[in-house]
């Protein structure tokens, strides 16, 4: 890698996608970035367009991953981009695709990098079912509630993104009109048509002088609508028996098409297929129209370069596809799955030249307005500075949720504490009985740390807790400090988080959480300022958002701004994950304890922490 993300002091900035292929989106935008003052790393699986980044001076990273599900592999690719972020400790983050943009996002929350884009270019859920499809919503709202700003590349796709559940509305972003990545005007331009270099093409393709060509780009699957583009190609032969289909691209083994129309396109001399290509720029002068019959899209990228060159484009109303072509003026919009519906479209194009000019021009027209790709980048370059500028991971507060959705949350937090807690009580039986019997041999009697803290809505209650410090008192029966009563045992207690364990019994009871604000002292209830006293309108939590993210190494301040942003978000998703986040905290301990204390200084009140020994 070019840069050092640790030393340097400019912010680094990482933009991740799942295959090497689609790193092609980021080409020339490293540098502008690096223009505007951050620095840049490209991350993709490992592959010919991530080496050729890397050989023009971008700092790159290969982590393999797969673009269909894979379990194993998949944990694997996770644990790798962790340990990556947690390495450069980048500033920004912004994954794309749908597994780089689960797999990243879960590593970058993880790895606690503050500012976190989920790019979504298109939901492949829309066209799955059945456990598949329901495992793809799971997947594309836990990355949406992950991130921190959730970037949708069209306005239709927006819409779907907030109607589905996967982010709420506040959160989402487009850039400008839409697209992740606009459309160099000056390389995809009607400038071939005519050329040698067009000429030569045309011949090593073998396209006859004058024959009529519909253009595909893109690879040859299902969602991309190939059996409906076949079929209207079949319609339209009988009109047109010179008619030729220029495919550019090639079959893939996700999301296979039917072996029929495969064997079709594979034996058919009308059908050119030159395969995926390094420049598809001199490809649009060959066409005639481009076709793109999709079942669904984010933005699709081929359309605009078709426009910018001066094809007219027939796609379909799917999400993302609707938002890319005027219809009737830069092309037409056809329904989705309606082969004759698309034949009819690409006919009145084929038939009329005059209109072929006309909508070639007002696309063209189009994309240097509205589609450059300085104004998508400059957009962008503003979204990252807004982000650096505002935490909005303390901000951004959600809307109010409804009486009835606040009752569910509560009923489904609650039946999960209750089976969780149940579970693990009973599993660690057995260690509970062993530690009881050391804390008897080594701190004497009583065994358990019963204390009244504050609980939901500030009501007392009594927090159970192996005890950790011997009662030993001075000359006028006072406890000694902290420090001098801690043993090594009682330290090894802390650092371990068993003496925690017996709050299991509180959670049963329903007095504590499994997560939630963590329980404090009663006298601090007067001194919260009613920002603060917020963080009792859910019960306090076994651990919490604060206990994952620095624990007692936190200033108050920034502890208690935690535990309310935790109110404000809380939900099953965040508090499974901030449970995984504890595991991984109590397989390397830390934060137990401030420097120069053995627990937590008190709190006095906004502005006043103390050096005296308080409580955990």
């Amino acid at each position: 890698m070019s840069v050092n993300p640790v030393e340097t002091k400019r912010p680094l900035l990482v933009l991740g996608v799942t295959s090497a292929t689609s790193s092609d989106f980021f080409r020339g935008q490293p540098r502008y970035l690096e223009r505007a003052g951050f620095d840049v790393l490209v991350l993709s699986s490992p592959g010919k367009q991530l080496d050729s980044l890397a050989r023009e001076g971008v700092a790159t990273a290969a982590v393999p991953m797969r673009r269909e599900i894979s379990l194993a592999h998949d944990c694997v690719s996770l644990l790798r981009l962790w340990r990556l972020l947690k390495e450069l400790r980048p500033a920004i983050v912004e994954f794309g695709t749908p597994k780089a943009g689960l797999l990243g996002t879960v590593a970058a929350w993880l790895a606690h990098v503050p500012c976190r884009i989920y790019t979504i270019h298109g939901l492949r859920l829309e066209t799955t079912r059945g456990p598949k499809r329901s495992l793809l919503m799971c997947t594309e709202r836990l990355s949406g509630f992950l991130a921190t700003r959730v970037l949708c590349v069209s306005e239709s796709l927006r819409e779907r993104v907030v109607e589905l559940g996967i982010a709420r509305r506040a959160k989402t972003i487009v850039l400008g009109n839409g697209s992740r990545i606009g459309v160099d005007v000056e390389r995809f331009s009607p400038q071939f048509r005519g050329s040698a270099e067009l000429e030569t093409l045309r011949h090593r393709l073998g396209l006859p002088l004058g024959a009529p060509v519909i253009g595909f780009v893109g690879r040859f699957v299902k969602d991309k609508g190939i059996r409906e583009l076949v079929k209207a190609f079949q319609q339209l032969r009988a009109t047109y028996p010179h008619l030729r289909l220029l495919l550019v691209g090639d079959f893939e083994q996700g999301d296979p098409v039917e072996p029929e129309i495969r064997r079709f396109i594979e034996s058919s001399p009308a059908m050119i297929r030159p395969g995926f290509v390094p420049d598809t720029a001199p490809y649009y002068g060959l066409m005639d129209v481009l076709a793109l019959p999709t079942y669904r899209e984010g933005f699709p990228g081929v359309l605009l370069e078709a426009q910018a060159s001066g094809v007219p484009v027939v796609t379909t109303t799917a999400t993302g596809a609707v938002d890319s072509v005027v219809d009737g003026e830069t092309g037409f919009l056809v329904p989705v799955g309606d082969s004759s519906a698309l034949a009819g479209a690409i006919a009145k194009l084929l038939e009329d030249p005059q209109l072929r000019l006309r909508m070639g021009r007002a696309g063209r027209a189009r994309m240097e307005r509205d589609f450059r790709q300085e104004a998508i980048w400059s957009a962008q370059v503003k979204m990252y500075r807004r982000l650096l500028e505002k935490n909005t991971t303390l901000r951004d507060r959600p809307p109010a949720k409804s009486t009835t959705e606040r009752t569910t949350g509560r009923v489904a937090k609650r039946a999960f504490d209750l089976v969780a807690a149940i579970a693990a009580l009973l599993v660690f039986t057995p260690i509970l009985l062993m530690v009881a019997a050391l804390v008897k041999m080594f701190l004497g009697s009583p065994i358990l740390f019963r204390q009244s803290r504050p609980g939901w809505q500030g009501k007392p209650f009594t927090c159970l807790k192996f005890r950790t410090m011997t009662q030993a008192r001075d000359a006028e029966q006072r406890l000694l400090p902290d420090a001098e009563r801690m043993t090594a045992f009682g330290t090894f207690l802390r650092r371990s988080s068993i003496d925690e364990l017996p709050e299991l019994i509180n959670v049963i009871r329903g007095e504590m959480s499994l997560v939630g604000p963590r329980p404090l002292l009663p006298q601090y209830l007067e001194r919260y300022t009613p920002e603060q006293m917020r963080r009792h309108a859910m019960k306090p939590g076994i651990t919490g958002w604060a206990q994952v993210n620095g624990r007692n190494t936190l200033d108050w301040k920034r502890k208690f701004e935690l535990d309310v942003w935790y109110v404000d978000h809380h939900s099953l998703w965040l508090d499974m994950l901030i449970l995984a986040r504890t595991l991984g905290e109590l397989v390397r301990p830390n934060g137990i304890s401030r420097s120069g204390h053995a627990t937590m200084p008190e709190f006095f009140g906004v502005g006043a922490e103390s050096d005296h020994g308080g409580t955990r």
